[in-house]
């Protein structure tokens, strides 16, 4: 029997339990768990978690974590939320097979070799290491080479820290930038004139790149492919809110709905 006001996992030194999982989920057998949450519980002990070995979405941020050693069996994992905690190694997760995305922004990984443990992930094509606006990081993103080691060691993945470096968008990006480094045309300073001078150079107000620039072509046929791409989205998940609508009317007969 628990104190009185004790919540379940405090009597166990912050470490997860049975009797936790399953206050906070409602689910009976721990392999019925596919999604939990367990933020900001200063836990600092995983336990039992390793039984749940049918859970797909996992948030363990804003805890003290040391290790990952539970979590090397849940082989079904997709979404791995670990940020904010104390982790200086992920060599758990190289287990888990099916791991799409991975937050693990404000821990201590500090080189590159501590994310070697991800390279035979196939699946995972989302990696966050910092997140600004949570003002976390870990310290090898303060590396001048941080940017070209990490997608060099992971080339699978298709974005990093929230930007698209694999996939669509990411030639789009990639030519902005290109576009921003064009030198612009310099303009040769003449002899002072007595009369009066416009307040701006002559051809500031022209196109920059000149209209013929590849660059800037390729950059407007990139947008239009992006902008269709946002178009055909709305669409399709209009389409399918409307059908959704139409399966939960009281009107309709059908008890059932696919997207």
């Amino acid at each position: 029997m628990e104190p009185l006001g004790e919540k379940p996992g405090e009597a166990e030194g912050l470490r997860i339990t049975p009797q936790l999982l399953k206050s906070r989920t409602g689910e009976f057998a721990l392999e019925s768990i596919l999604l939990l949450k367990l933020r900001g519980l200063g836990l600092m002990d995983l336990g039992c978690l390793g039984e749940c070995l049918n859970l797909e979405w996992l948030d363990l941020s804003g805890n003290a974590l040391t290790h990952l050693g539970p979590l090397a069996s849940l082989r079904q994992l997709t979404v791995l939320n670990v940020s904010n905690n104390r982790l200086t190694g992920l060599e758990p997760l190289a287990a888990c097979e099916n791991l799409q995305s991975l937050n693990v922004a404000g821990n201590l990984i500090s080189t590159p070799g501590q994310l070697q443990c991800l390279a035979g992930l196939q699946s995972l094509e989302h990696l966050r290491l910092q997140d600004p606006l949570a003002r976390l990081s870990n310290p090898l993103c303060a590396s001048p080479s941080y940017w070209a080691v990490v997608p060099e060691l992971l080339p699978g993945l298709k974005v990093i820290d929230g930007q698209r470096v694999r996939g669509s968008g990411s030639e789009l990006y990639q030519l902005c930038r290109d576009l921003d480094s064009c030198p612009r045309p310099s303009s040769s300073a003449g002899p002072m004139a007595t009369e009066a001078q416009p307040w701006v150079q002559p051809g500031y107000w022209e196109l920059w790149p000149s209209p013929s620039s590849p660059i800037l072509e390729e950059v407007c046929r990139q947008f239009r492919d992006a902008v269709q791409e946002c178009l055909d989205l709305d669409r399709r998940a209009s389409d399918s809110l409307a059908q959704a609508r139409r399966a939960l009317s009281p009107a309709e007969t059908t008890s059932s709905f696919v997207f």
